[in-house]
């Protein structure tokens, strides 16, 4: 029987237009032997096929559940690929390795499917930050803006929204919506909205939110390690402080800093996001260095720990147990899923029609020409 580890983590919320912080708490269970993974992957390999079952896994989870999905014919992506490729699946059965609204969006895309997630625990410091009675209040006191929320949200703010974006597509929406004269409300990450208004000159109104991992890293830390790594190339996460992202090479979502590791001319890079995503660059690019940018100064206990505790509560037991069991299944109120599928079907006919390609291929000359889509910081 596999045991667990509490950890209580601060995340930052806003009240009655305060930013305040607040604590929730992640559940995550120990790495499993040698001996239990393997069986624990057979055993999961079988149920997914005994059930036409699809694994859909985050670049954040742990590399075992990423290399089931490829094998089993799954996909390892970011969360518009997630929703785009559970969306085109002829499967009953839709596991979400990830978390909780990576599952909410499969299943309001999906609601003839059966969607389960290992944990229904595993959420995200910006979802939580978010909560949808607040959102909708502060949406009521600015009604001549148009209202565009990242995915990381509930399905309820999702409902509020006439726009949903991912990092992957975010300034190609704003840009549009800016170059048709609109306003925008935006949440709930203040550091990806800043970054955004920078680079597309668009009138914003930002909620305060923050990532718990990508808000942990230092520019002060980063500038010492580039000196002690000249030659390597800085990818960032848009997530990310803006005095750590001035230091970027490249900044974009977590395909877009895959395919800038293929694409630069550079054997090695500091990468600043979940380090859950280095096990899928060090599978497609093995000869090159992928070192994790610091979060925490000298002295410290960890120095680069930037791991989502929740990403973290999605293991091999639980995923097995969810389909042996059907326990875990994804439900959302028919009314907040019918709301809420106009603003990411939105975003997801934008993303056909402007071809935002945001799965890595390991096609070097293919994925440098999409990479040009994205600029330096």
């Amino acid at each position: 029987m596999s045991t667990r580890s509490n950890r209580v983590v601060e995340f930052e919320r806003q009240v009655a237009g305060v930013a305040c912080t607040a604590r929730a708490w992640a559940s995550v269970p120990d790495a499993p032997s040698a001996e239990e993974r393997h069986g624990l992957k057979a055993r999961i390999k079988r149920l997914l096929t005994e059930q036409r079952g699809v694994l859909l896994a985050h670049y954040y989870v742990e590399g075992d559940i990423q290399d089931l999905a490829e094998e089993t014919g799954g996909c390892v992506a970011d969360s518009l690929e997630m929703a785009r490729f559970g969306r085109a699946q002829s499967a009953r059965t839709l596991v979400v390795a990830g978390v909780r609204f990576m599952g909410e969006t499969a299943k309001i895309l999906n609601p003839e499917k059966r969607v389960l997630m290992p944990d229904l625990d595993a959420t995200c410091s910006l979802d939580l930050g978010c909560p949808a009675d607040e959102f909708s209040s502060f949406c009521d006191r600015h009604p001549e803006r148009t209202v565009v929320v990242y995915a990381n949200t509930s399905a309820a703010v999702k409902a509020r929204a006439d726009w949903v974006v991912t990092s992957a597509i975010a300034l190609d929406v704003v840009r549009h919506l800016h170059e048709c004269g609109e306003k925008i409300l935006w949440a709930p990450d203040r550091h990806l909205g800043r970054y955004v208004q920078e680079q597309t000159g668009a009138d914003m109104l930002l909620w305060h939110g923050a990532c718990v991992v990508h808000e942990e890293f230092k520019a002060l830390e980063l500038e010492l390690l580039k000196k002690e790594h000249p030659r390597a190339k800085v990818l960032v996460h848009p997530e990310s402080p803006a005095e750590v992202i001035r230091l970027a090479d490249a900044v974009g979502s977590t395909t877009q800093i895959i395919r800038a590791a293929q694409s630069l001319e550079a054997d090695e890079f500091i990468v600043a996001t979940d380090s859950g995503i280095l096990h899928r660059m060090r599978m497609l690019m093995p000869k090159k260095r992928f070192i994790e940018a610091p979060t925490a100064g000298a002295g410290a206990a960890c120095k680069s720990c930037a791991h989502c505790p929740w990403m973290a509560m999605n293991g091999l037991a639980n995923l097995a147990n969810a389909l042996e069991s059907g326990a875990n299944e994804v439900h959302v109120d028919p009314e907040i899923a019918r709301l809420a599928y106009r603003p990411i079907d939105r975003m997801l006919a934008f993303a056909e029609r402007r071809n935002v390609n945001v799965r890595a291929s390991g096609d070097l000359a293919k994925d440098g020409a999409l990479f040009q889509r994205i600029g330096p910081a």
